[in-house]
């Protein structure tokens, strides 16, 4: 009984931890500015956000923040490609955690996937008939 006495004032002062949920759009070019939904993404919870490919990150600028939302740009110098979204805590023992929401960048002058208007497909053309010969 004085274990668990000693533990939940531990337990109940630790800050709840930041969650992204999902971001939309899932994929956009640099400048683009995106929204995540989760939980406890205000800035007393999460001091940066990144965009992390594995082995580099890269600081994207937020723009807007919220219990349940925030919103960064697409920075100028990311490249093209398929990323996962991290956050450092804030408080007295930030923590980089990676989020499991994906975001994919794609090249200036495309379109983002999502937002590609569907191709019309050729008509085909109709086979001749064949007409007899006089």
């Amino acid at each position: 009984m004085a274990l668990a006495a000693a533990v939940l004032p531990v337990l109940w002062a630790q800050a709840p931890l930041p969650r992204m949920i999902s971001v939309e759009p899932t994929s956009g070019k640099v400048g683009d500015i995106l929204t995540v939904t989760g939980e406890n993404l205000e800035k007393t919870h999460v001091a940066e956000v990144f965009l992390t490919d594995g082995k580099n990150d890269l600081k994207v600028p937020v723009t807007e923040q919220g219990p349940t939302t925030l919103k960064f740009r697409i920075p100028p110098n990311v490249k093209p490609g398929r990323f996962a979204l991290m956050i450092l805590t804030a408080g007295k023992d930030p923590k980089y955690i990676e989020q499991p929401v994906k975001v994919t960048v794609v090249a200036e002058g495309s379109q983002p996937a999502e937002a590609k208007p569907e191709e019309a497909k050729p008509a085909q053309p109709k086979p001749e008939e064949s007409k007899p010969q006089p």
